[in-house]
C-alpha cells in the first residue's frame, strides 16, 4: 500500500515531545538510599508475581512497568513468578496469555521464570519448622467456625480449642493431611500468633488448607496447598528478591510477611506497598471481569472494550502508550482514581507517530462528478503522515463517481455548515474542488442516494493554480476501486465513571459500546493491511486492524476517536 511501511521505525522517525521522564517517586528514592547505603549489597531484584487464575488487565500492566521498569533502571534484575497455589481456579491457558502480555509490554525475565509450586517441597518443610517451633498447629475447626472464632475490629478473637495440641500431634496430623488422610476443608494448619491483635491478619491465620484437586503442574502430588501470605514472603526470600512491591491492600499484610520470615530466620527483603491503579468507566475485579466473559456481555477476554492487556492490544494500544500512561500516572501511597482520558490520551500520542493517514468512508454516499470525463483514471498523491516524513506517500486512485461520508452533505444545510449542500463547494482531500448541482432521490422514502457534482480541473492539490479557498474539506474514496471492509466502533464498556456506584456494575453497561458497520468503502491499499496494523482514519480516530480478518474480509477496530480531552487539559495547565 505505502512505499514505506508506517511500523519501520527508523533514525528520522520524531521523538514523542511529551514523552515522559522519570519521576522521583517514593520508591525510587527507597531505592536510591539503599543503593546509597549498600543495604542489598548494590543488587536491586523484583518481581512481577501473578496468579495464573485469569487474564491480565491495565492495573497489572502498572505493575508490570513497574518491577521490570525499576529492575532495569538500575541495572537489576526481575523474576516472573507464578503464584499457583489454587488449583480449582488455575490454567496453563492463563499462565500462557500472561507471558504473551508481559512479552508484548517489551519486557523479558530472561532464565528467571518460576512457579510458587517450585517450591512446595521446600514450603512444606518450613511449615513443619514452625510447628516443631510451637509457632502452628492443626486446627479443626469449620471455615465457619473460623470466622466465628476470629472477632471483629473491635472485639477480639477466641482461641481455637485445638490451639494447644502437642507439637508431635501436630506433626502426626500435618503429616496425614499431606497423605491425604482427611477430606477437604475438614483441617487447616494455623499459625499460632495473637487472636486479641487489632491486625486481623496476625490472628492464627491459615496456613495451609486441604484441597483434593490436580493441579496444572505438580497433578495429583499434592492435596494440600499453602495460602498466599505464607507462599508470597517464601518465595521472595528463597529468591533472594530485595523490593517486594506490591499493591496497597497488602500493607495490613506487612506485619505477617514479617512475622512468617523472623520466625524461620530466613532472607528478609523488603515489602514495600503503592496505589493500585482504578480508572474510570472500568472495572479491575477480575472476578467481574470473569462475570462479563461467562455470562457473554462481552465477546470473550479479549474484547476490546475489556480493560484485560490482550483487549487493549486487539483495540489497537501500543505497548509504548501504555508504558507512557504507566509512567505518566506515577507512583503513590494512596488510592485515587485515574480518568480514562489519560490513557487514551497516551495511546493518540503514539499513533499520531505512527499511523499512516488514509481514507474510509464508514458510512458511504455515492457522488458523481459529471463533468469529469467517463472511464479516466488519474493517481493522485497522498502523504502517508505529515508527522513523519520518513513514512514516504501512496498513489490513490480518483475517477468519476467518488464515496463521501452521509453526514458530509445535507440538502437543507443549517447556517455555518462547510460541508456538500446544494450550490456550495467543498475541496476533497488531495484532490479537486467540486460543487453540488443536484441530488437524486429514492422514488419511494425520498431519501438522497445519489449527488451530483462538478469540480474545477484547475483546483488540483499542490499545484499552483490552487488559488481558491473553501473552508469545507472532504475524504472520499474512488467508488470503482473501493474495497469493502467491516468496521467496529467501540465506546467506553460503562456509563458512569464508577460503574459499581449504586452497587450493581452491570446496571452500569454501556448498551451502544459497539456499533458495527459492515459496507464501509475503504482505500483499495488497505485491502492488504496485516493484523494488527495501526491507521489514522482521516476525521474518524485510529484504527487497528482485527486479528480475526481474513482476504476479502478486512475487519478495523476503532482504537479512539481523535477527540483528546486531556490534551486540552493539559495544555491549559500548561
Amino acid at each position: 500500500m505505502t512505499d514505506k511501511s508506517h511500523n519501520d521505525k527508523t533514525d528520522d522517525m520524531p521523538e514523542n515531545p511529551n514523552k515522559p521522564s522519570a519521576p522521583v517517586h517514593f520508591i525510587r528514592a527507597i531505592i536510591e538510599e539503599d543503593l546509597k547505603t549498600n543495604k542489598w549489597g548494590g543488587r536491586v531484584h523484583t518481581r512481577f508475581p501473578p496468579e495464573p487464575n485469569g487474564y491480565l488487565h491495565i492495573g497489572h500492566a502498572k505493575s508490570i512497568c513497574l518491577n521490570f521498569g525499576l529492575a532495569a533502571e538500575y541495572n537489576g534484575l526481575c523474576n516472573l513468578r507464578f503464584d499457583d497455589t489454587n488449583p480449582t481456579k488455575e490454567d496453563v491457558e492463563y499462565v500462557d496469555s500472561i507471558m504473551e502480555d508481559v512479552r508484548w509490554l517489551g519486557f523479558s525475565w530472561d532464565d528467571r521464570l518460576y512457579y510458587a509450586s517450585d517450591y512446595f517441597e521446600q514450603l512444606y518443610d518450613y511449615a513443619v519448622q514452625l510447628i516443631k517451633k510451637g509457632k502452628a498447629y492443626v486446627c479443626d475447626l469449620s471455615p465457619e467456625e473460623v470466622r466465628q472464632y476470629r472477632g471483629t475490629l473491635t472485639e477480639p478473637g477466641q482461641n481455637s480449642p485445638y490451639r494447644d495440641r502437642s507439637v508431635e500431634e501436630n506433626l502426626d496430623l500435618f503429616e496425614r493431611m499431606r497423605n491425604g488422610e482427611f477430606p477437604d476443608g475438614s483441617r487447616t494448619l494455623r499459625a499460632k500468633i495473637d487472636m486479641a491483635s487489632g491486625n486481623l491478619n496476625m490472628r492464627d491465620p491459615t496456613i495451609y488448607r486441604i484441597k483434593h484437586a490436580t493441579h496444572h503442574r505438580t497433578g495429583d502430588k499434592w492435596c494440600i496447598y499453602p495460602m498466599y501470605d505464607f507462599t508470597h514472603c517464601l518465595s521472595d526470600s528463597i529468591e533472594r528478591i530485595t523490593h517486594s512491591i506490591c499493591t496497597l491492600e497488602f500493607e495490613d499484610h506487612r506485619p505477617l510477611y514479617d512475622w512468617f520470615l523472623d520466625q524461620l530466620g530466613v532472607y528478609h527483603p523488603q515489602q514495600i506497598e503503592f496505589a493500585r491503579l482504578n480508572l474510570s468507566y472500568t472495572v479491575m475485579s477480575k472476578r467481574k471481569l470473569l462475570q462479563l466473559v461467562q455470562e457473554k456481555l462481552v465477546n470473550g477476554w479479549d474484547d476490546p472494550r475489556m480493560p484485560t492487556i490482550c483487549g487493549l492490544r486487539r483495540r489497537g494500544y501500543t505497548p509504548e502508550s501504555i508504558r507512557a500512561f504507566a509512567e505518566k500516572i506515577g507512583v503513590a501511597k494512596r488510592d485515587s482514581v485515574v480518568d480514562v482520558a489519560l490513557l487514551e490520551h497516551c495511546v493518540r500520542e503514539d499513533l499520531n507517530l505512527r499511523a499512516n493517514r488514509v481514507m474510509a468512508v464508514l458510512r458511504p454516499l455515492k457522488v458523481v462528478i459529471d463533468n469529469y470525463p467517463e472511464g479516466k483514471v488519474e493517481e493522485l498523491e497522498a502523504v502517508n503522515n505529515p508527522e513523519y516524513p520518513g513514512a514516504g506517500t501512496r498513489k490513490l486512485p480518483f475517477a468519476r463517481e467518488i464515496y463521501i461520508e452521509q453526514e458530509d452533505f445535507k440538502e437543507f444545510p443549517p447556517k455555518k455548515y462547510f460541508r456538500l449542500a446544494p450550490g456550495q463547494e467543498v475541496r476533497l482531500k488531495h484532490a479537486y474542488i467540486i460543487k453540488c448541482v443536484g441530488v437524486v432521490k429514492d422514488d419511494k422514502t425520498g431519501a438522497v442516494k445519489e449527488v451530483h457534482c462538478v469540480y474545477d480541473p484547475q483546483t488540483k492539490s499542490g499545484e499552483s493554480a490552487d488559488s481558491r479557498k473553501v473552508k469545507g474539506t472532504l475524504h472520499w474514496v474512488s467508488a470503482a476501486h473501493a474495497k469493502t471492509a467491516e468496521v467496529r466502533l467501540y465506546d467506553k464498556l460503562f456509563t458512569k465513571p464508577d460503574p459499581d456506584e449504586d452497587g450493581d456494575f452491570k446496571a452500569s453497561l454501556n448498551p451502544n459500546s459497539l456499533e458495527i458497520l459492515t459496507s464501509c468503502a475503504i482505500e483499495p491499499g488497505l485491502a492488504d493491511a496485516k493484523p494488527l496494523e495501526h491507521f489514522q482514519f482521516l476525521r474518524h480516530g485510529y484504527f487497528t486492524v482485527d486479528p480475526d480478518s481474513r482476504p476479502g474480509n478486512i475487519i478495523f477496530n476503532r482504537t479512539v476517536s481523535l477527540r483528546d480531552t486531556w490534551a486540552k487539559v493539559e495544555k491549559k495547565e500548561n
